[in-house]
């Protein structure tokens, strides 16, 4: 299957290398998505050409890719299911849900310049980071990029109800897949409470799990992908 990788905040598309390799002995065909302002220099560049970014990679898939979004990606991969319900085979969430209709795409963290830098391990400190040693962490942070504010404080607008009929798997790192069920119970997560198919898997490793587990996460989304 195509299987559609697209990397959260500060990442571009080298962080699921190792994901890539693993998927690709796995038989699959991986793509990862190389995102508006996150690796081509596009200071300037808005939620809207995230988006678009990810549909040009849906439509030129030759079958239904499975789209992947890890941390705040999980709304751009949700926002595709939007765009694209009949096109999409699955949706996988890692490390992250999917925001409300009119909710702002990832306004977290002060931005400064027209963008909002990597704030520093301080805010990711306990089951976050807990998995990266000093190396990890500095090679994720000296290749952290600015996120542009046109991203970042970009509406997400959700309008097909038909992405509720797309398959979901939420993949559970620093928190469990029982945390995630009693958050999606207690209304917490409401564009996840109203899909009709959502499984669960847990992996044991911190917000990365593309740097610190790849093999493993390469695993759970080639069977993802075998079970559509």
């Amino acid at each position: 299957m195509d299987i559609l990788l697209i990397a959260g905040l500060w990442l571009d598309a080298s962080a699921w290398d190792d994901v890539v390799t693993a998927l690709e002995e796995l038989d699959h065909r991986p793509v990862a998505i190389t995102l508006p302002g996150q690796g081509d220099g596009a200071v300037s560049a808005t939620l809207d050409d995230q988006v678009a970014a990810v549909l040009a990679a849906v439509d030129a898939a030759p079958g239904k890719p499975m789209v992947v979004g890890h941390s705040a990606a999980c709304t751009l991969a949700w926002l595709a299911a939007d765009a694209r319900p009949e096109r999409i085979a699955k949706v996988a969430l890692i490390g992250g849900f999917p925001s409300a209709d009119g909710q702002p795409y990832a306004d977290f963290f002060e931005t400064k310049d027209g963008v909002m830098p990597f704030p520093g391990w301080g805010p990711f400190e306990g089951p976050d980071s807990v998995d990266l040693d000093a190396e990890a962490r500095s090679r994720i942070a000296s290749a952290a990029i600015p996120v542009p504010e046109g991203v970042a404080k970009g509406t997400v607008r959700l309008e097909d109800e038909r992405r509720f009929d797309v398959p979901m798997l939420l993949v559970c790192p620093e928190f469990t897949a029982a945390q995630a069920r009693g958050w999606i119970d207690a209304g917490d997560v409401p564009e996840v409470a109203r899909t009709r198919q959502v499984d669960f898997v847990d992996i044991d490793s911190g917000h990365w799990p593309m740097t610190t587990r790849p093999v493993e996460l390469a695993r759970l989304l080639a069977a993802a992908a075998t079970d559509v």
